[in-house]
């Protein structure tokens, strides 16, 4: 979904608006420019980059509204948002998962978006990096982004969510609060088995 919403994939039929813009047909550079920034569920830094350089080829992709003058200024702000700035001259190849997930989200940041897809941007982290993720990512959403979170940590949908939508096999079976949606029958049937509904 998140590649097909992001023009990393073509959609094969339906509407994708961003802000009243119809944006299916529209390359992944296009929509980026449009406000809609995403993360990997797998990291995908420049190999070849240290982590601030990362970021910095960040500032020249994403919303085309206000691209900053200083691009290492901005990507330093953004290394010291998510809290890299001791790692910023590190070559990633020597970063944590956690350090290449917060990579992940520093670089969509720098795009300057005014909607982010977190796509499992928490998995894997251990309960103090979890912890300190949910925290992050209010931050985010208190500098005005919307946030569209994939996720199966329910600590993270608790916590994060103002609404829930849970897809099946790509169709909604379920919309509304999240703890409402997590105690829907058709919901723990599909996650947990029908043994557990």
């Amino acid at each position: 979904m998140i590649n097909v919403l992001s023009g990393y994939l073509p959609l094969d039929s339906g509407r994708i608006t961003l802000a009243g813009r119809s944006i299916e047909h529209l390359e992944a550079h296009r929509v980026a420019e449009l406000g809609l920034a995403r993360t990997y569920q797998i990291p995908r830094p420049f190999a070849t980059l240290d982590v601030l350089r990362n970021v910095q080829a960040a500032c020249y992709f994403g919303n085309a509204t206000g691209r900053p003058r200083n691009t290492l200024a901005e990507a330093r702000r953004w290394v010291e948002f998510v809290g890299l700035a001791s790692v910023a001259e590190q070559d990633v190849g020597s970063l944590t998962l956690h350090q290449r997930k917060l990579l992940e989200l520093a670089r969509a940041l720098a795009c300057r978006p005014y909607v982010v897809f977190l796509d499992e941007v928490l998995t894997g982290l251990n309960p103090r990096e979890l912890v300190d993720g949910i925290e992050l990512v209010r931050r985010v959403r208190e500098l005005g982004i919307s946030i569209v979170v994939v996720e199966h940590i329910m600590r993270v949908i608790l916590d994060l969510c103002d609404h829930l939508t849970v897809l099946n096999f790509g169709e909604v079976i379920a919309r509304g609060l999240p703890r409402d949606c997590l105690e829907d029958e058709q919901v723990v049937g599909a996650y947990l088995g029908h043994g557990h509904a």
